[in-house]
């Protein structure tokens, strides 16, 4: 369990992004950040693949081919995620997009239900945060009170993020798509302030 710093061979802070998809927004992150480390987690080896061919091909563009490679990529169930870090390992956590799980009788699966934020507690440091995108109202409202009754407070909300001023997003592939289609994208920062 933890030892990510090891890993990478520094004493960077370390972001994670749960469910990593094709990997367009974690290469666009690690090429703007050179000096923060990058962990992505999905669900399946084969996406994975990609993930790594697009962090791979931005480096090349971007000539950091030489550089301490920033970014770790490893297929995981997200309800074992206790196992992979330590405690106040992770200091930011992205959530982009993730299945909403619309059923009441599988809300519990929603990556940002409390039973989840519990355990990112458990690495997130105090004062982290985690960044949330989604494009479903219902997921999104009820993630507003998750994120509260887990000990975290909301610094930033807007139910239309292009339209909202906020200068540090990085378009995921799903939300160019979505976005080119006049759908709105949902976008909160919750901040740890409890980890109890």
């Amino acid at each position: 369990m933890g030892k990510w710093n090891e890993n990478f061979g520094n004493n960077n802070e370390i972001h994670l992004e749960l469910g990593c998809g094709m990997g367009g927004h974690i290469a666009q992150r690690s090429k703007q950040n050179p000096s923060i480390n990058y962990v992505g987690i999905d669900l399946k080896d084969e996406v994975l693949v990609n993930a790594l061919r697009k962090v791979k091909s931005f480096r090349e563009d971007e000539k950091l081919k030489d550089k301490n490679f920033n970014v770790r990529l490893m297929p995981l169930n997200i309800m074992l995620i206790d196992n992979v870090f330590a405690k106040n390992e992770i200091s930011k956590i992205y959530i982009n997009f993730c299945n909403p799980w619309p059923k009441e009788r599988h809300n519990k699966r929603r990556l940002t239900h409390t039973k989840f934020l519990t355990q990112y507690k458990r690495f997130l440091r105090q004062g982290g945060e985690i960044w949330f995108k989604t494009d479903d109202t219902g997921l999104f409202e009820d993630s507003i009170k998750y994120f509260k009754e887990s000990g975290f407070e909301i610094n930033f909300l807007t139910y239309d993020l292009h339209n909202s001023g906020f200068e540090d997003n990085v378009v995921t592939e799903y939300e160019g798509k979505f976005t080119s289609m006049g759908m709105k994208t949902m976008f909160l920062v919750a901040k740890l302030i409890s980890v109890d």
